[in-house]
C-alpha cells in the first residue's frame, strides 16, 4: 500500500492561540472544525483541508519526538520575506543547485513560536527580493 500524500503535521505547544495566529499570519491557514477532544487545541486549514493540528499542553513532554521541519509549497517569495522582516524573524533563503531534482527551487526556512522549523518551497521562476 503506497503512501499517497502527506495528511497533516501536529505541533505541541503551550499556547495554541499564538501558534494558530502565527500560521494564520504567515501561511494563511484558517481555524476550522476539530473533534471534541478532551484537551485544548486547534486544527488549521488551507483550501478546505486540515493541514496542521495544534495540541496545547501545560508543558512540552520531554522525549515526545523531534520534528526537524515541515515543508509547504507556495508562491510569492517577496511577500513571505516581507512578512518575516515585518515581524523581526530570522530566516534562511536557499536555492537548490542546478543539474539535479528541483533545480533552482527556492527554499525559505524560519522558526515558528515553538521552535519548529518551517520550510516553504517556491518555484525556481520566483524573483529573489531585494535585500533577501
Amino acid at each position: 500500500m503506497p503512501i499517497e500524500r502527506m495528511d497533516h503535521f501536529t505541533i505541541v505547544t503551550k499556547d495554541a492561540a499564538a501558534t494558530a495566529k502565527f500560521y494564520g499570519d504567515m501561511l494563511g491557514f484558517e481555524p476550522g472544525p476539530r473533534p471534541n477532544f478532551m484537551f485544548p487545541g486547534e486544527w488549521l486549514y488551507s483550501g478546505g483541508k486540515a493541514i496542521l493540528h495544534v495540541i496545547q499542553k501545560p508543558e512540552i513532554p520531554e522525549g515526545a519526538g523531534v520534528l526537524d521541519h515541515m515543508a509547504f509549497w507556495g508562491t510569492d517569495l517577496p511577500s513571505y520575506i516581507a512578512k518575516l522582516k515585518a515581524r523581526g524573524l530570522s530566516y534562511d533563503l536557499r536555492r537548490l543547485p542546478e543539474g539535479g531534482p528541483g533545480a533552482g527551487v527556492w527554499q525559505l526556512f524560519f522558526l515558528d513560536p515553538n521552535g519548529a522549523r518551517v520550510e516553504i518551497d517556491l518555484p525556481a521562476s520566483e524573483i529573489k527580493p531585494e535585500g533577501a
